[in-house]
């Protein structure tokens, strides 16, 4: 058995995510075929406990649109152009002895994710990007502010065509991880329902502020 998240987006309260964890059984192994029974099992306890429609944002996603809401499909927009969000989020990592690393966001996420992995600098301290500094908190805060800036320019799209109720990434292990492109986008929605989007893309700490409000 394992447990997993399903996030749904909070149109009102403080929080702007509602998080549920449901047990199932896993499908051990690599194999896109057994993700995807895990991503069918996770669905399927939502539904039995009241959550109906599920979209899986990931490469693992049966629907196109959940792969193309995937963090390795999304471009964020610099001054410079548009860059993979996956090779920005790296190459933004400052560590105590070098970095950022901007040369990185030209490489395909993996190639930025391997770059950074092999990188030897001590601990990291920040990020670091277009000049301006940003913390490490709240931990996921910069991963989802890159995420929600690169879905502003379609947001009128995903309004209009977007109707699900909770949104799940079959990859993410909160034990394990902090960053997770399902709950980016139900924060998205949330925003974006709340007309707090533009505020939110446009200054990252106006967005921690509404990450850190309990």
């Amino acid at each position: 058995m394992a447990s997993r998240p399903v996030f749904m987006p909070a149109f009102s309260g403080q929080q702007l995510v509602q998080e549920r964890s449901f047990d199932f059984p896993w499908a051990p192994g690599f194999a896109e075929v057994q993700k995807k029974k895990n991503v069918a099992a996770l669905h399927n306890a939502a539904r039995r406990n009241g959550i109906e429609r599920i979209l899986e944002i990931s490469s693992k996603s049966e629907e196109e649109l959940g792969k193309r809401l995937s963090a390795f499909s999304l471009k964020v927009p610099l001054n410079t152009g548009k860059f993979p969000l996956e090779s920005v989020y790296q190459g933004s990592k400052t560590f105590e002895r070098r970095g950022p690393f901007p040369e990185v966001f030209q490489m395909t996420p993996r190639e930025a994710k391997r770059f950074i992995r092999e990188v030897d600098a001590g601990n990291l301290v920040r990020f670091e990007l277009e000049g301006e500094h940003f913390p490490l908190s709240p931990k996921n805060a910069f991963y989802d502010w890159l995420y929600i800036r690169s879905l502003v320019e379609h947001a009128d799209w995903i309004e209009k065509n977007v109707h699900y109720d909770g949104f799940t990434d079959i990859e993410f292990n909160p034990a394990k991880q902090v960053n997770c492109q399902a709950r980016a986008f139900a924060e998205f929605l949330s925003l974006l329902s709340r007309s707090k989007l533009k505020e939110a893309a446009g200054n990252f700490y106006a967005f921690a502020d509404m990450l850190s409000v309990v």
